[in-house]
């Protein structure tokens, strides 16, 4: 037996689902990525799923008010890896890249980012051929 037959790796496991660049499509793509958690043995209501659903709401909200492009969806993608839940949402707009804005007094938006940057492991952007990937991972407790 060799050392790597001994220790089996985590079964990966990996959502991706396109959706409509609209407030609906933003909210069923936060209630499907729940039931998948859960599918995962992520019950809902934990800390990890309620850290996850923070975050897949923020990105897909911002995926529909700053990265619709006309006739283009965008994806989620959610890859669980041993301890690390990684959440992915793509959109079309690779120019509006989103960043943390700074404290305003009684602001009432621009929070969200700074949501993501308090509970995420570690978060950022990439590009793509058409559009840009906001991620963030989480760590399993």
């Amino acid at each position: 037996m060799t050392a790597a037959s001994a220790c089996p790796q985590a079964p990966v496991r990996v959502f991706t689902q396109r959706f409509s660049s609209t407030r609906r499509g933003a909210r069923l793509a936060r209630c499907l990525a729940m039931v998948e958690l859960h599918d995962w043995g992520i019950p809902h209501r934990t800390p990890l799923s309620e850290d996850a659903e923070r975050i897949v709401a923020e990105f897909t909200a911002n995926a529909v008010l700053h990265g619709n492009a006309a006739g283009r969806d965008f994806e989620l993608k959610l890859t669980l890896l041993g301890s690390v839940l990684r959440i992915e949402v793509s959109d079309a707009r690779r120019e509006r890249r989103p960043v943390v804005q700074p404290h305003a007094h009684q602001a009432e938006g621009g929070y969200g980012l700074r949501i993501v940057d308090a509970v995420a492991a570690d978060w950022g952007v990439a590009d793509r051929v058409i559009g840009k990937t906001v991620w963030a991972e989480l760590a399993r407790g």
